[in-house]
C-alpha cells in the first residue's frame, strides 16, 4: 500500500461520514485553490485533515524513496547516498541577522533530491569528511518547494543528518556514472566521466546583479571521440590539481545538461565535485620556444613544443622569460600545467638549455593544409589569396565583437583563417599575395562542415621575405 493510500484510509477511519469520492473532490478543490503546480495529492490530503482537526503526521518509512517526497511533509526520515555537496556559506536575513547554509544533492535507486542544511546543521561534526557515495540518514527533516517547484529536503534545528555504515540497495557512485557520450538534454544531477580535451581555463565576470563571479571551463571527450563543452559556475582552479596531463581522466558529480549555441553543454555549480587525474606537484617541462608575443597588460605569451611535437601555450605573468628568444630550448617548472596550458610566475623555475635536435624547430613542425584535422593545433605557412576582411558580429548579449578572415593556400589546399577580437588585428595587417607563417592555430568545423583555422591568444603571424 502506498503512503497516500495509508494516509487516506487513516483519514476515512476518523471521518466516517465521508467516503473516498468526497475526499478526492476535496483534494481537487484544494489543488485548484492553491495551484496544482505547488501541491501534490498527498500534500492536499494533509491540509484537508488539518481543516478537520485531524493529525496525519507520521514519519515516512526509511524504505520510502525520494520520488515520494512532497512539499509540506514534516518529520521525514530516509536513507540516501551523497552525490555532491557545496561549502557552507553565510547569508543575511531581511532583518540583517546572519545564517549559514550548505546544500547537498542526494540520490537513491530511483531519484535525486536537493538538501539544505541550515545554521548549525551546515557544520554538523564530521560533515567535511562526507564523500560522494557515502550512505547517510536524514532524520526528522521537512520538505518545501524550491523556486522551480521541486521538493527540497530541509535539515533545521529539529532535524539531523548522520552517516551510516550499512549495506544498501542504493547503487554506489561507480554504478551511476555515465560516459559523457551518453548524456541527453534536460538531464540533471548526473555523474559523468570522460577525458580532458584541450585547455582548462578560469573565467571571472560580473553577473546581472553587479556581483563578481567565477567559472571553470573545459571540454570533455567521451568514448565516441566527441567533445562537450563544460562550464562549472562558482568554481576556480583551486578545485583541480596543479599538474594535469592531456587526455587526463575526469569525473564530474552533480551536473546538468543544457543546449548551447554549438550543441549540448555540461553545466555545474559550486556544489559540483570535480575529480581529475593529476598531481598537486608540478613536473619540469622541456620545450622549444616557437613564438613569443606580448599582451596589452605586458604578459608574455609563448608557444612551445616538446620532443613529441606536443604544443604548449605558456602564459608568463611575471616576465621571467624576458632573456629568452624564439628558437631557444628551455626547461621550466610551471606553477600550473593544465593539459597544454602552462602558467609561470616569479615562483617558477626557468633556465635555458643547450640546443636539442630531438625537439623540432618551427620549420619541421609546419602542417600542410590538406593534413589539418578538426580540434587539432597547428602551425602553417601559406600565401594570402584574398584581401583580409573585417566585420562586426553581434552576440546574444548585444556585444559587438570584431571578426577578421582571410583565405590562404599552400601547395596542398586552401583554407579560411579567422580571428576574433584582438586576433582580428593580426589578420588585418596581412596583404594579398604575402607569404606568411602562422603559429598556434586551432582547427574547427565551420560552415557546411568545412574545416577552418582560428587564431588563439598564443598565435603569431610572421611575414616571409
Amino acid at each position: 500500500m502506498s503512503e497516500f493510500e495509508s494516509l487516506l484510509n487513516k483519514l476515512l477511519e476518523q471521518k466516517t461520514d465521508l467516503d473516498r469520492s468526497d475526499i478526492e473532490e476535496m483534494i481537487k478543490q484544494k489543488k485548484e485553490k492553491i495551484g496544482a503546480g505547488y501541491l501534490t495529492d498527498q500534500g492536499a490530503l494533509f491540509l484537508i485533515a488539518s481543516d478537520f482537526g485531524i493529525s496525519l503526521s507520521e514519519p515516512l518509512k526509511v524504505e520510502m524513496g525520494l520520488k515520494d517526497l512532497y512539499a509540506g511533509a514534516k518529520e521525514i526520515s530516509l536513507e540516501t547516498r551523497v552525490l555532491s555537496m557545496s561549502p557552507a556559506k553565510q547569508f543575511s536575513r531581511k532583518d540583517g541577522s546572519p545564517f549559514l547554509l550548505r546544500t547537498m544533492t542526494v540520490y537513491d535507486a530511483n531519484s535525486t533530491a536537493s538538501v539544505k542544511l541550515w545554521d548549525e546543521k551546515a557544520n554538523i561534526p564530521g560533515i567535511e569528511n562526507i564523500k560522494p557515495g557515502d550512505l547517510i540518514k536524514i532524520i526528522k527533516a521537512y520538505v518545501k518547494s524550491d523556486l522551480n517547484g521541486e521538493p527540497t529536503i530541509n535539515v533545521g534545528s529539529g532535524s539531523n543528518l548522520e552517516t551510516i555504515d550499512d549495506k544498501s540497495d542504493i547503487p554506489d557512485i561507480d554504478k551511476i556514472t555515465k560516459d559523457v557520450s551518453e548524456v541527453k538534454e534536460g538531464q540533471k544531477d548526473l555523474v559523468i566521466s570522460g577525458s580532458i580535451d584541450g585547455m582548462i581555463t578560469g573565467m571571472e565576470f560580473t553577473n546581472s546583479r553587479g556581483q563578481p563571479g567565477k567559472a571553470l571551463r573545459m571540454k570533455i571527450k567521451g568514448k565516441d571521440g566527441n567533445s562537450i563543452k563544460v562550464v562549472l559556475w562558482g568554481q576556480d582552479e583551486s578545485s583541480i590539481p596543479n599538474m594535469i596531463s592531456q587526455d587526463a581522466k575526469v569525473r564530474l558529480l552533480g551536473i546538468k545538461i543544457k543546449s548551447g549555441n554549438q550543441g549540448l553543454e555540461i553545466h555545474g555549480n559550486e556544489s559540483t565535485i570535480v575529480e581529475i587525474e593529476g598531481s598537486k606537484e608540478t613536473q619540469p617541462i622541456i620545450t622549444r620556444i616557437l613564438s613569443i608575443s606580448t599582451k596589452e597588460n605586458g604578459n608574455k605569451l609563448i608557444l612551445g613544443v616538446d620532443k613529441n611535437k606536443k604544443l604548449f601555450n605558456i602564459n608568463d605573468v611575471s616576465n621571467v622569460t624576458n632573456a629568452f628568444n624564439e628558437g631557444d630550448v628551455i626547461e621550466l617548472m610551471p606553477t600550473k600545467a593544465f593539459g597544454n596550458s602552462i602558467s609561470i610566475d616569479n615562483n617558477s623555475f626557468v633556465r635555458k638549455l643547450d640546443d636539442d635536435n630531438a625537439i623540432p624547430s618551427l620549420s619541421n613542425l609546419r602542417t600542410k593544409i590538406n593534413d589539418v584535422k578538426v580540434d587539432g593545433n597547428y602551425c602553417i605557412e601559406a600565401i594570402v589569396l584574398k584581401i583580409p576582411e573585417r566585420r562586426e558580429v553581434q552576440t546574444k548579449s548585444g556585444e559587438s565583437i570584431a571578426l577578421s578572415e582571410m583565405f590562404v593556400e599552400d601547395d596542398t589546399g586552401q583554407i579560411w583563417v579567422k580571428g576574433w577580437r584582438n586576433q582580428a588585428r593580426l589578420i588585418e595587417k596581412c596583404e594579398l599575395g604575402e607569404i606568411i607563417s602562422i603559429t598556434g592555430l586551432n582547427a574547427r568545423s565551420g560552415l557546411e562542415g568545412r574545416i577552418e583555422l582560428f587564431l588563439t591568444a598564443f598565435s603569431k603571424i610572421t611575414k616571409k621575405n
